[in-house]
C-alpha cells in the first residue's frame, strides 16, 4: 500500500497533467492496451481476466465493478503523460525545489531549559531543489513512507526551524508524527 508521501507525490503528479486522461472505460483500456501492448497484459496489471479486458475493450461491457474500475484509473493516470511528469519532476530537482504542506505534530530534542514537547503545526515549507531530488530519488529507489518522511523532516528541519542556520542550531532530531495531511507541489 502507497504512503502518505507517495500519494502526495502522486496528487502533485496529476497536477502537471496538460491534457486530462480517457474519461470513458473503453478508451480507457484502449490507452492500456497501447502501453502494455497485450490483453494478457492488462489483465494482469488490473488482476482481473483476459476474457473481461476483451469485453471492456469492444464495450461489450461498461460498467466494471467499483473496485475494478478504480485499479483501471490508476493504472492509466500512473501512466497518463510521463514526458510532463518528468520534466516537472526535473525542474523540481534542480532549479524551483519542492512545497511542503502540513498539519502534524512535530517533536524534536532541544537543549536544556527550552521544551521539546511535541505539538500540532500547520506549515507550509517551500525546500530547496536538493530536497526534492532526494525525494524523488528516494521514492524511485523504492524507499519506504517511513524513510521519505525523514527527508522531508530534515528540510523542514534545517528550513524552518533553523532558519537556514541564523537560529536553533541546538535544535536536533526534529520528528514527523501524527500527519493530520501532508501535501506537496512543484
Amino acid at each position: 500500500m502507497a504512503g502518505e508521501i507517495d500519494d502526495a507525490i502522486e496528487r502533485a503528479d496529476r497536477e502537471a497533467f496538460t491534457r486530462q486522461p480517457p474519461k470513458t472505460l473503453q478508451a480507457r483500456i484502449n490507452f492500456l492496451m497501447k502501453q502494455l501492448k497485450t490483453t494478457k497484459a492488462v489483465a494482469a496489471e488490473l488482476g482481473i481476466s483476459q476474457r473481461s479486458v476483451e469485453r471492456y475493450r469492444k464495450g461489450e461491457r461498461k460498467h466494471p465493478p467499483q473496485a475494478i474500475a478504480d485499479r483501471i484509473d490508476a493504472a492509466v493516470r500512473k501512466r497518463w503523460q510521463p514526458q510532463v511528469r518528468r520534466r516537472r519532476r526535473k525542474q523540481a530537482a534542480t532549479t524551483t525545489g519542492i512545497t511542503v504542506e502540513t498539519r502534524a505534530r512535530f517533536g524534536y530534542t532541544a537543549p536544556i531549559g527550552t521544551t521539546d514537547d511535541g505539538r500540532f503545526r500547520r506549515l507550509t515549507v517551500h525546500l530547496p531543489p536538493t530536497y526534492a531530488q532526494r525525494l524523488f530519488n528516494a521514492r524511485d529507489a523504492g524507499a519506504s513512507d517511513q524513510q521519505m518522511r525523514g527527508i522531508i523532516t530534515e528540510g523542514l528541519k534545517e528550513i524552518y526551524f533553523q532558519d537556514g542556520g541564523a537560529r536553533a542550531m541546538g535544535l536536533s532530531d526534529v520528528t514527523l508524527n501524527d500527519i493530520d495531511y501532508l501535501d506537496l507541489d512543484y
